[in-house]
């Protein structure tokens, strides 16, 4: 499955410390508008990683939010570091 792009640093960033898990909310603004059906093959693909790792979820409709970026190929700490040249370079807020 193709990962669709994240909507912004700041948002991915954001969502990556403000919610242990996430859910479909939290997923369609980390990537945009996305049909049920893709959140839901996005969710799957966290899910097995979750299960093969021993991770468990307390909520029945969300998955661990590290979980989900590691599996979706997003590197936090990569963001972060773009984010801080952008603002070092002025090009952003």
């Amino acid at each position: 499955m193709n990962i669709p792009r994240i909507s912004s640093y700041d948002t991915a960033i954001r969502i990556y410390y403000e919610h242990v898990e996430i859910g479909n909310s939290e997923i369609t603004e980390l990537f945009g508008k996305l049909s049920p059906a893709t959140i839901s093959k996005l969710k799957k693909l966290v899910i097995e990683n979750m299960y093969t790792k021993g991770i468990i979820s307390y909520q029945k409709y969300n998955v661990n939010t590290r979980a989900a970026y590691v599996t979706w190929g997003i590197d936090i700490e990569d963001l972060e570091q773009r984010k801080s040249k952008l603002e070092e370079l002025r090009l952003c807020k």
